[in-house]
């Protein structure tokens, strides 16, 4: 059901006079590698969090919401403090065919801007809109140090990286503060690129990615999500913000403290043309190119990273 601007809505309710209420927001992507994490810590502070869900809303802690078409039910959108929008296709999820990079640009594009318009849209806006972006953003760079004023790279991600910050353009016209959160590797042995890793190098298989040199950024993933729940109260932070650990590494050494961590050797190199043949397009943006991107704007902002380096990374994660 597309958004309707013409019923009026009953006034949200207001703080009661010198106590500090919960926040009230929209979590969209809720169970997600960051999603699942995030819910549990916002509830466990006491907030108040309405999940956006694809078609028809379930209960009161769901707001239906389509990509193609905006939220179902506007007056339960208004009076929201914040909105988290995490929602889009998993880049690593099958071969870029053309359809598959339709889908995935489709998913972040389209979707952030339903989101954007909608909030854009409402009598009462929130006050901030936190949007997952990523380091994809600025390409296959080298050894060249990135921060967020780095220009943007060339290829297919970097493409819908630009293209997904600037669908938010309508929240920011209408004055909400819109952070884009460019977020790097995020580990976590629940899921995504360091789950895939554990087998083989649980089994001795592990080692370096094509030269090794390529520098990977990542951040653990209590910090991804702490990084987000400063974004939401930093009001220094705004436009695009590096959500990376300090201590980008080159894939080389990403591998041997990997296989540290597990007690396993870590000496099996994996060939460039290998992962080209497994995985077609996809393999150099997401395994062969080369990211050195540091979170300037986080640091600045004054946040504390729970885990800055990657053998501490690990070995919590890994309970090792």
């Amino acid at each position: 059901m597309p958004l309707d601007r013409s019923a009026p809505c009953p006034r949200p309710p207001e703080p009661g006079s010198g106590t500090r209420r919960a926040l009230r927001m929209a979590v969209s992507g809720s169970r997600g590698l960051v999603g699942s994490v995030l819910i549990p810590r916002l509830a466990a502070e006491g907030h108040e969090v309405i999940r956006l869900v694809r078609g028809a809303s379930a209960g009161p802690t769901e707001l239906g919401w389509s990509p193609h078409a905006g939220f179902a039910e506007r007056c339960r959108a208004e009076g929201l403090d914040a909105v988290v929008h995490l929602a889009g296709e998993n880049i690593a999820s099958g071969r870029w065919t053309a359809a598959r990079k339709a889908e995935i640009r489709q998913s972040r594009v389209e979707g952030t801007r339903r989101v954007a318009e909608g909030l854009a849209g409402l009598a009462t806006p929130p006050r901030v809109l936190v949007c997952a972006s990523a380091v994809g953003y600025y390409g296959d760079r080298g050894a060249e140090i990135l921060t967020e004023q780095s220009p943007p790279g060339e290829g297919f991600l970097a493409e819908v990286c630009q293209a997904w910050e600037a669908a938010a353009d309508p929240a920011r016209q209408a004055g909400i503060r819109v952070v884009h959160l460019r977020f790097g590797a995020i580990l976590t042995p629940a899921g995504g690129a360091l789950a895939r890793m554990l087998l083989p190098f649980r089994l001795g298989l592990g080692g370096p990615i094509g030269s090794g040199e390529q520098y990977l950024s990542w951040i653990g993933i209590d910090d991804a999500v702490g990084a987000l729940l400063h974004a939401l109260v930093a009001e220094s932070l705004a436009g695009a913000v590096n959500a990376v650990a300090p201590t980008p590494l080159p894939n080389r050494e990403f591998a041997r403290l990997l296989g540290n961590a597990l007690s396993r050797p870590a000496i099996l190199p994996l060939p460039a043309f290998a992962v080209r043949l497994l995985l077609g397009e996809m393999a150099d943006p997401l395994l062969l190119a080369s990211s050195r991107v540091v979170p300037a704007q986080l640091l600045a902002s004054g946040y504390r990273f729970r885990h800055p380096d990657l053998e501490g990374a690990l070995r919590y994660l890994l309970a090792s």
